[in-house]
């Protein structure tokens, strides 16, 4: 099916939801639509030695948390060299430099000059967003906060966040019975998705295993902490009039509610 205008879309969910699953899903069903993970793009960066890589590394290894306003960098990048983001001076994408154009520092203000990206005009531009359909993207792994999510506000206007909603009990379930083949990443469940041969991968025939930190304790203490950062991040999406709740027991319940919401508001 084919997309009207563009979708910038966020999917909001607790570990074990299923965003994953939607999001293969509505790519399937839209094909002008793309993922841009923040998770992904982060680490690119760093194997490909950009210099925002490198920085990102170096913050790493020194234990520290890599800022926001380098996250909000690295996709800011990929966006505009994609030429889905604009400055209305140039539709030239960002470039990357080998060596920062001034002492490289980094805080947590998105709208500050990056040394490491050109233009490094002393004035900033606003930036522009593509509406074409083919500029469609759900932005995965950021932002978690509202603090994350007021800094994005600044760059890109998501026009649709998605919070499914699927009861803690049956996420619990889902869990303690999923298995998966560490090398390829495939996910089974005994009770919805089991493999064709017990305790063994459809493709290659070695052995599933269970995660090491999916444990029914482990799990409930994360939910827990979704809860607590996830409120906010909701409310500020609700207040801004583009949240969009959606509730089900399971992935194929909540799909073809979420195809009708998104048909409607881009097909």
């Amino acid at each position: 099916m084919q997309l009207k205008r563009a979708a910038r879309i966020i999917l909001v969910g607790a570990p074990g939801v299923g965003k994953g699953t939607q999001t293969e899903r509505l790519m399937k069903r839209y094909p002008q639509l793309s993922s841009v993970s923040s998770g992904n793009l982060l680490r690119d960066n760093v194997r490909n030695r950009t210099p925002l890589g490198i920085q990102a590394e170096s913050t790493m290894r020194a234990g520290s948390l890599v800022p926001d306003s380098m996250i909000l960098r690295l996709i800011t990048n990929e966006l505009t060299t994609r030429g889905w983001l604009s400055t209305p001076a140039s539709t030239i994408p960002l470039t990357l430099n080998t060596t920062a154009t001034t002492a490289a520092t980094f805080n947590d203000n998105p709208t500050d000059i990056d040394p490491y990206i050109t233009p490094t005009n002393t004035q900033i531009t606003p930036i522009k967003t593509s509406d074409d359909p083919t500029a469609s993207f759900i932005l995965d792994g950021f932002p978690r906060t509202a603090a994350q999510a007021s800094q994005l506000d600044q760059l890109i206007p998501i026009n649709l966040v998605v919070h499914i909603c699927t009861p803690i009990s049956i996420i619990i379930d889902r869990i303690s019975n999923r298995l998966v083949h560490e090398p390829s990443g495939r996910v089974y469940n005994t009770t919805f998705n089991a493999p064709k041969v017990e305790g063994k991968d459809d493709v290659t025939g070695e052995p599933l295993t269970k995660r090491s930190d999916d444990d029914p304790e482990v799990w409930k203490a994360r939910l827990r902490n979704f809860d607590q950062t996830s409120l906010p991040l909701l409310d500020h999406y609700d207040k801004k009039g583009v949240l969009w709740t959606v509730e089900g027991n399971s992935s194929n319940e909540i799909t073809p509610l979420l195809f009708e919401e998104f048909g409607r508001r881009f097909g």
